[in-house]
Parts: structure tokens; C-alpha cells; sequence
């Protein structure tokens, strides 16, 4: 029992508050237990090595709730009625006797036997708490750790599946149904108010959500009122419109509520008429589709679409045509992949652009006082030819007298803050960025002086003065004025799809960077040398180290930045991209799409910031935004965002179960003719049996895959194959 004071601080980092119980007892060693809080500092304060341990349940532990399985046929039914998760507890002589979620508001509720009063099954919340591992039962057995986390489901929905399932354990054990009376259909029917039994039901519902399927979910509402319950159009219409739209995000329009009525009412059912009127009280549990709000359904019609389905669609990679960049930035390139031993072009583009932004740094800005500042990140695997941009860079610099502006790793956000402190401006080639991106996932209580906080800040300081943090013994302030650091890092590309995570998208480091997939490595051929360097990239190089624009220099106290001006037909292009990224960073507002709210916000700054850098190597005496350098970075900026919310939408995984659905499709996708066989998803999966059934389940009734059979040489298995582009 050593590790009970570690496991309780666990706890606490995960958000969760224990409890001290006495020895081998679900008893609490205090009576004031539902007001204590022990943080992780002071577990050994109050727990005891030898202590069973209770987990606070409810609001004060971010409303992780326990459904207490307290009966043999609950535990053998509750998958059929519970809400998949993957956090499940038990012991021995009780496995699988606990489910865990997260439900906000949801209230204590206990379900008895009416026969002998026996407990069936608890939901337990606020004013509660759940003994767990690494804790001792009386009889000696050890409790499960809680070591995974629990599924998010809207707490009427997790009431209404709990109460089923006590219902159905009741009937499961021979007592008597509810009273029943015929219906006109010849079937039994409850002799409840019809309307109060569906107003209940649309209650357990998931309310729609704009992005996630929303029209499929309120489609299903309507079809439960108009088809199941054979409620009248107009009176379901106001059931709807009364009893979920007010729970929709955003709210549908009158327009909307009466088409998806209209839709219920006319389109073929594949049950009967009056199906939940008629069944009565003990529903099935697959009525209510669980798999509406565990996994994002497959959009199959939309009428009047709040978003636009194609930003969604995956755009691919870059085309190479985004790569064409007159001037500086293509006279980089060719050398690059002229001597480079496997030539890409797409690693070609992020040096020859990083080291434009870098030389023009402190040095130019538009009339918006944006700066040639980026932060480039290339996806590129193994023997990509990574390093030879990265050579090239570095010799232009040394070559020119500006070495001292080169990093490489980030050793930490004090050191980056230093190395701007002495040289004003950074070029950071950083090959190692999936240790950075894992940091916004991993810092959860968003530390200051974490890297990508720190490189989020100086991104968003370029025309600003950035405080350097207060020294030990340090008598006065310190500050950088106007810093500007340029990122070129490279990241492979596996494990920055698996480090995508929601707090990644929406983090605003993440919104800022370019992300650019590089593909394979080119043909091989003889190398040149990175040292012998065309004079004209020297020269013009030379030339940014030296320009000095308005008296002063980019290690002057406080640089005079040249203003860049932007054509009248440029500027109109730019304001035409403003206003549409406007309308769809408003939609995704509308819609409660935290992510596609964060990609668009940054879609017009980072096409003003490439037209910069643009116009910066079309003309470095007297650089001018043109229409055709606006056009380009718009076509480039859009193409990011597009790639971005793509990537979201097939990555980022609204919980644990979501998470192993996308895996599963994942799979398929990679595969040849985007079919696998049963057995080796099972293997790569790594999924219980029952696990990974219910993942087949929910994608199933998604209508994403079907079955396949999969003929060979030596033998017939059975597979699945995905369904649709």
C-alpha cells in the first residue's frame, strides 16, 4: 500500500479530489468529507499509507460521476443500455462493476427493486463519493486504479440511460410491466400522456451541434416525435421548437425546425409507425443513438448549411505553384535543390522563406505595422534531405557577418528569451518540433515560460516592446524592442498527427504556423556544396544586413522600420480576403467550432505577412505589395486553413471513444482498395473484444463502413471496407 499517497496525487492532477477512508472500509476518516479538499502538496498530511482512498464525485472534482453497477444482471446488460467509456472499474468478485463520465449538472439518482427494495443501480454525483484503487474491500480484494479517462455525455442523456437500465433489470427479473391499455392499433400502449413520454425522451436526446452533425441528430428528433410517437406535424413542431431547439448550438431558424418535420413526416422509416409510442416505458437502448454524440455522424443531407461542408474536404498538399516566389526566395531555391543530395522542393521553399523573413526582420512592416516574422513548419520523414536548406541558411548568414542570429534546439523559453536579448533578431532551424507541439497538449495549467507560450508571445511582439522575465539579483528591467524571431522547424509527420489533439487547434501558437506537408524525398543525385554560394544570393543577402532605413539599424534601441505599401488593386484583394474570412470565422462562431474559430482568425494575417515577404524578394530596393504577390499569399493562406480544419476533422478526437473510431477509419484509409480485414484491425487496434465491436457498431450505424469479404489464395475473412471519398 506504499502507493496509495502517489495514486492520491494522481488523482488531483487529473482534476479529481479524494478522500481519506479508514483501512479496508468505504467509511471516511472525517465526518466533514464533502467539504474537503486536498491538494497533491499535502496528501501526506492527510492520508496514511495503509488508508483506503474515495474519489469526491460531482461538481468539485469537474463533475466526474460514477454509475454504480450494484447488481449482477445490471453489470451483464450495461453495455446495452450505458453510454460507451472507456474509464470502467471494478474487483474481482465485481468486475466491471463502475462506469465513469463526465456529466455536467448531472444530480445523484438511486433505482431499487420495487419488489425487495434492493439497489439495482446509482448514479452517483455531487455529494458523493466512490471508493477506488489502489484501495482494499473487506474481503481482500484490491480495487482498480482509475487510469483512463472517462467519456463526456450530457447528463439527462446519462439519467435516461441509467433509468432504462434499472428498468430493464426490473423486467429481467420477472416483475410485472407497467399497466397497459389497447391503443387503436391493436397494440398496448401506456396509459401515460403520449406527448409528456416524448417530451422526456427528446430530453435524453444530444442536443445539435453546428459542425458535428447537427443535422442528422435533429433530424433523428423529429423523426422520434412525427414517426415514433406518431405525433401530428404541428404539435411535434412545437415540442421541437420548445423543447430541444433552445439546447441546439446555434439554435435552428423556424424555416429549418419545419423542414426536418416535413422530412420525418414524408420520408420511408425502417420501423414501424408508432414504434416508441407503442413499445411504452422500457425503450431499448439503441433507440436513443448513443452513437450520435460518442462519435462525429457522417453528414448526409444538408438543407440551408450554416458552414461550408468543403472546408472539411481535404485540400492536399501544397501545390507546387504555392512555391513560386520571384526574386530572393527562388534564386535560394534553385541553388538549394541544384546541390541538395535528394532536392524537394517543399523544404527548398521553407529555407529560402525563412531566410527572406529573417533578413528583412526589424527592417520593413506594412501600414498595419505586420512583420516579415513567421514560423514555417515542414513535415518531412527520414532521409528527406532535411539539412541541406538548413546548410544553406547557415552559410549565407556566416558568409554575410550575421551568424550570431542562428539557433538551432530550444533548449528552454529562458534561452530563446536570452539569444534575443543579445542579437535583437533569431533564425531558429529547430529539427526537433514534436517535442514543442507535445508541450501544449502536456502544459495544461499554461505555464508562462513553456516554449510554444513563449514563442507565441515574441510571434505577437514584433511591433511591440516583449519584458525579458525578472533575474535573480537583477537590479533593472529588461526588455526587447520590436524582437523578431523566424521559425523554421521540421517535425515528422507521424507524430505530428498523433500529437493533435483540440488544445493543440486551438492554441494560438499553433494557429500561427504554416504548416507544410513536403511528402517523399526527391531523386538522388550528385551533391554540390552549401559553401559556394552564387554571389548574387550574397549580395542580396548583403545588402538586407546592411540596409538601414530611417537612420537607424535593426540593433538600434528602438528601430524605424520601413513602411511597405500595398498597390490600390493589392489592397482592395486584401480587404476582399478580410471580409470573406470574416464571414466564415462568424459562422464558426455561430456554430461553437472553437477550432474553425481559431483557424480563421488568422487566415488574413498570415496572407498580409507572405505578401510581405513576397514583395521583400521581388524587389529588395523598393519593395511594393502588387495584386499578384495579395493573390498569391490569399491562395496560400485559405489553402492552410482548409488543410488545417481538415486535419481536425480526421484527427482530433472529441473523446477516448471518438479517438479509437478515427484510429479505425484511419486504418482503412491508409489500406489498399481502403479495406482491411477484421482480424488485423483487431491486432492494430488493440481493443477488447467487446471494445472494439462497439467501435464497429457505432461506425456501422454511421453508415462511414461496411462489411467486406476478402478473398486469397489460401482463404475467405471477413473485413470492412470505408465508406464514401
Amino acid at each position: 500500500m506504499a502507493d496509495v499517497r502517489e495514486q492520491v496525487a494522481i488523482y488531483r492532477q487529473r482534476g479529481w479530489f479524494s478522500v481519506p477512508l479508514r483501512p479496508r472500509s468505504k467509511s471516511p476518516v472525517r465526518n466533514d468529507w464533502p467539504n474537503i479538499r486536498i491538494e497533491a502538496d499535502d496528501v501526506k498530511t492527510h492520508f496514511s499509507t495503509k488508508d483506503n482512498v474515495g474519489l469526491i464525485l460531482g461538481e468539485p472534482s469537474g463533475w466526474i460521476v460514477d454509475v454504480d453497477l450494484d447488481c449482477p444482471e445490471a453489470i451483464e446488460i450495461a453495455d446495452q443500455y450505458l453510454p460507451p467509456t472507456p474509464a470502467i472499474t471494478g474487483r474481482a468478485s465485481a468486475a466491471r462493476s463502475h462506469r465513469w463520465y463526465i456529466a455536467i449538472g448531472a444530480t445523484t439518482a438511486k433505482h431499487t427493486d420495487p419488489n425487495d427494495g434492493s439497489m439495482i443501480v446509482e448514479l452517483r454525483s455531487t455529494g458523493t463519493q466512490t471508493v477506488v484503487g489502489p484501495s482494499i474491500h473487506p474481503n481482500g480484494e484490491t480495487y482498480d486504479t482509475l487510469d483512463t479517462d472517462p467519456a463526456a455525455v450530457p447528463a439527462p442523456m446519462l439519467a435516461a440511460c441509467v433509468n432504462a437500465l434499472a428498468d430493464a433489470v426490473i423486467v429481467k427479473r420477472g416483475v410485472p410491466a407497467p399497466i397497459k391499455q389497447p391503443s387503436p392499433t391493436g397494440r398496448l400502449v401506456d396509459n401515460t400522456d403520449i406527448e409528456a413520454r416524448a417530451i422526456a425522451y427528446l430530453n435524453a436526446m444530444p442536443p445539435a451541434i453546428g459542425g458535428s452533425g447537427g443535422h442528422s441528430q435533429t433530424f433523428a428528433a423529429a423523426t422520434a416525435l412525427v414517426h415514433g410517437f406518431s405525433i401530428g406535424p404541428d404539435a411535434a413542431l412545437a415540442i421541437l421548437t420548445k423543447h430541444y431547439n433552445p439546447r441546439c448550438v446555434p439554435p435552428w431558424s423556424d424555416k429549418e425546425l419545419a423542414h426536418k418535420i416535413n422530412q420525418a413526416a414524408t420520408k420511408p422509416h425502417e420501423r414501424p409507425f408508432g414504434w416508441l409510442r407503442d413499445d411504452g416505458l422500457i425503450e431499448p437502448a439503441n433507440d436513443v443513438d448513443l452513437s450520435q454524440f460518442v462519435t462525429k455522424p457522417k453528414i448526409v443531407e444538408v438543407v440551408q448549411p450554416r458552414s461550408k461542408l468543403d472546408e472539411y474536404a481535404d485540400p492536399g498538399r501544397l501545390p507546387e505553384s504555392m512555391f513560386e516566389v520571384p526574386g530572393f526566395v527562388r534564386n535560394v531555391m534553385d541553388f538549394t535543390l541544384s546541390n541538395a543530395p535528394y532536392p524537394n522542393i517543399g523544404l527548398a521553399f521553407c529555407g529560402a522563406m525563412a531566410l527572406q523573413s529573417f533578413l528583412a526582420g526589424r527592417k520593413v512592416c506594412t501600414n498595419g505595422d505586420l512583420r516579415t516574422n513567421i514560423y514555417l513548419l515542414a513535415l518531412a520523414g527520414s532521409g528527406t534531405g532535411k539539412e541541406f536548406p538548413r546548410k544553406v541558411n547557415s552559410q549565407v548568414l556566416f558568409q554575410i557577418g550575421e551568424a550570431s542570429g542562428l539557433g538551432d534546439k530550444f533548449a528552454s523559453g529562458e534561452g530563446i528569451q536570452d539569444a534575443l536579448l543579445r542579437s535583437g533578431r533569431m533564425l531558429f532551424q529547430n529539427d526537433e518540433m514534436d517535442g514543442v507541439l507535445r508541450q501544449i497538449n502536456l502544459d495544461r495549467d499554461n505555464s508562462r515560460e513553456s516554449i510554444p507560450n513563449i514563442l507565441l508571445t515574441l510571434y505577437t511582439s514584433a511591433g511591440d516592446v516583449y519584458p525579458i522575465r525578472v533575474k535573480a539579483n537583477q537590479k533593472e528591467a529588461m526588455h526587447v524592442d520590436q524582437p523578431h524571431l523566424t521559425l523554421f522547424g521540421t517535425a515528422t509527420p507521424q507524430y505530428f498527427y498523433e500529437s493533435l489533439s483540440r488544445r493543440m487547434l486551438t492554441n494560438g501558437f499553433f494557429a500561427r504556423l504554416n504548416i507544410i506537408d513536403v511528402g517523399k524525398r526527391g531523386k538522388g543525385q550528385t551533391p554540390g556544396s552549401a559553401r559556394d554560394l552564387p554571389q548574387s544570393i550574397l549580395e542580396t543577402a548583403k545588402w538586407w544586413a546592411d540596409f538601414a532605413p530611417n537612420g537607424g539599424n535593426f540593433m538600434s534601441v528602438h528601430p524605424k522600420p520601413a513602411r511597405v505599401p500595398f498597390t490600390p488593386e493589392a489592397e482592395t484583394e486584401i480587404t476582399d480576403l478580410r471580409l470573406q474570412t470574416e464571414v466564415e470565422y462568424d459562422k464558426a462562431d455561430d456554430a461553437g467550432d472553437e477550432v474553425a474559430r481559431a483557424a480563421w482568425s488568422r487566415t488574413c494575417e498570415h496572407a498580409k505577412k507572405l505578401a510581405l515577404i513576397y514583395a521583400c524578394s521581388e524587389n529588395h530596393e523598393t519593395p511594393q505589395v502588387t495584386l499578384a504577390a495579395v493573390r498569391w499569399a490569399s491562395e496560400f493562406a485559405l489553402h492552410q486553413t482548409r488543410r488545417q480544419l481538415y486535419l481536425a476533422s480526421i484527427h482530433v478526437a472529441e473523446n477516448p471513444f471518438h479517438a479509437e473510431c478515427l484510429k479505425f477509419l484511419n486504418k482503412l484509409a491508409e489500406s489498399k482498395d481502403r479495406t482491411v480485414a477484421r482480424r488485423d484491425l483487431m491486432r492494430t487496434m488493440k481493443l477488447k473484444a467487446a471494445e472494439f465491436d462497439q467501435v464497429v457498431m457505432t461506425l456501422l450505424q454511421q453508415g462511414e463502413i461496411e462489411p467486406a469479404t476478402i478473398q486469397s489464395s489460401a482463404r475467405t475473412t471477413q473485413g470492412y471496407t470505408a465508406v464514401g471519398a
